[in-house]
C-alpha cells in the first residue's frame, strides 16, 4: 500500500478522496506530512474523509505517529496519520 503524501499546498478535498478510496479498498490508509502546513492540510483531509466514509457506514479513527524519512540524504521527521475503521464495540453481555 502506498503512503499518501501531503504538502502544505495540497487540496484537502483531493487528499480526502484519496484517503476514502484507499480505506474502502485496503481498509487502512497511511498519510504522511512534513511541516506544520502539511500536517494542517492532512488533518483537515482526514476529517473530510471521515465524513465521506460515514456516508458508506464506515466509521474511522486516526492514529498519529512520528516517523523518520530520508529526503535527499537528510533525515527528516514526519507525521504519519494511520486511518482505519473503528472497532465496533461488542454488545454488552446480558445479565445472568
Amino acid at each position: 500500500m502506498n503512503v499518501i503524501k501531503v504538502s502544505a499546498g495540497s487540496r484537502t478535498s483531493s487528499v480526502a478522496g484519496a484517503i476514502a478510496g484507499v480505506v474502502r479498498e485496503h481498509h487502512r490508509a497511511e498519510v504522511q506530512a512534513i511541516g506544520a502546513g502539511a500536517v494542517n492540510q492532512a488533518v483537515k483531509a482526514v476529517a473530510i474523509a471521515r465524513g465521506y466514509l460515514l456516508e458508506d457506514g464506515i466509521d474511522v479513527v486516526c492514529v498519529p505517529e512520528f516517523t523518520t524519512v530520508d529526503i535527499e540524504g537528510k533525515e527528516r521527521t514526519a507525521v504519519r496519520l494511520v486511518v482505519e475503521p473503528r472497532d465496533q464495540p461488542s454488545a454488552p453481555a446480558a445479565p445472568a
